[in-house]
């Protein structure tokens, strides 16, 4: 199970500022029509006629009666005087950011800011690509994740430009180390800490980790992982640390785990997992050599995701806070917009992950 993605009247109204931002509608053009639309992009005229209205009250369409609907003029536009803030992550509609994107667009809403999203899917081209578009048009601040964080910053030229041009920005999940903005992130070392403590206090001594570190999130969890081992003096074997780069996501964790669990004499007990994405993913391999979650191979995972409650095996995992992560972010970019706050990494916020046991771990008899 996925993640409940965007509301579709959100990502049509994405692909429609898009539109107005590319230059693909100009201002006096008439739109196509609801039933073009929805035609179009497979969605009821209900959703398409939600979007409409919201464009229209933020000053962005207006309709003309028995003709039709029209692009607003630049003029009409800032008379609504509406200030619109990004978002950029690495994906939108999957996993937990549905959920961050809604506490931050809620907040915004609230506090009267339009939200402009789009998302690099952790390909640092792409990053260019929209903070492009984004320095294309009045932005009155950014909330940023970094693409790859652990891999260096190639578009370190757009952020400074962020602030040469004194637009305020942040980021969540991770910084770029050289970045000296406010940032919000998850204690992550302390979750990989806490993921083999929880496991070592269980009695299991063969630990497997698999960790993606492309991203700085991944490398703090391995960095926590590996520490915990230390800290408890239980010997780590090197072939049981599996790393990972976003484009081996969906092979290199599972085909390590089938190889590590055939081997009968020397299997694990046990793994912990980058994230609930990839335990579900490892759960698979478990049932595909006929063992059993958490009978033979115990399993963390890290986020608190739905997927966590989404198999039969309910998963034991870190928690990452999500929607409030969303929320907070918001509020204080609007706070750093509205009343100059500072705006160096000591106003940011670390988040400490709680451990959620569920039904994937067991004591080791």
């Amino acid at each position: 199970m996925k993640e409940k993605q965007m509301p579709k009247y959100l990502q049509l109204k994405q692909e429609i500022l898009t539109w107005l931002h590319t230059g693909r509608l100009k201002p006096n053009d008439q739109m196509p029509s609801e039933n073009e639309i929805a035609e179009q992009f497979q969605m009821s005229r209900q959703t398409v006629r939600q979007t409409f209205g919201e464009l229209e009250q933020e000053g962005w369409l207006y309709r003309m009666q028995g003709k039709g609907t029209f692009v607003s003029t630049p003029q009409t536009q800032k008379s609504r005087d509406v200030q619109t803030i990004g978002i950029l992550t690495t994906y939108i509609s999957d996993y937990i950011f549905p959920h961050i994107v809604r506490g931050a667009e809620s907040a915004l809403r609230a506090r009267g800011y339009r939200l402009v999203l789009s998302s690099t899917d952790n390909d640092k081209d792409k990053e260019k690509e929209s903070l492009t578009m984004m320095l294309s048009q009045p932005l009155s601040g950014l909330i940023i994740e970094p693409t790859k964080s652990a891999e260096g910053n190639p578009n370190l030229n757009y952020y400074l430009s962020l602030d040469y041009q004194h637009i305020p920005y942040l980021m969540i999940n991770e910084r770029y180390p050289e970045m000296n903005c406010p940032s919000l992130v998850v204690d992550d070392e302390e979750g990989g800490f806490k993921a083999a403590q929880h496991l070592i206090e269980l009695g299991h001594r063969k630990i497997a980790g698999f960790f993606k570190t492309d991203d700085l999130q991944g490398v703090n969890r391995l960095k926590g992982f590996i520490r915990a081992h230390h800290h408890y003096q239980v010997p780590l074997l090197p072939e049981l640390v599996i790393h990972y780069t976003t484009e081996e996501k969906r092979q290199k964790p599972y085909e390590h785990a089938l190889s590590l669990l055939g081997h009968v004499d020397e299997r694990p007990t046990a793994f912990v997992c980058y994230n609930d994405e990839l335990a579900v993913h490892l759960l698979e391999a478990v049932r595909t050599l006929g063992l059993q979650v958490p009978q033979d191979v115990s399993l963390v995972g890290f986020d608190d995701s739905s997927l966590a409650m989404a198999t039969e095996v309910k998963l034991t995992t870190l928690s990452h806070p999500k929607t409030e992560l969303g929320t907070d972010a918001a509020e204080l970019l609007i706070d750093m917009i509205e009343n100059k706050r500072v705006t160096g990494r000591e106003t940011g916020k670390i988040y400490k992950p709680e451990l959620v046991v569920r039904e994937s771990t067991i004591r080791l008899s």
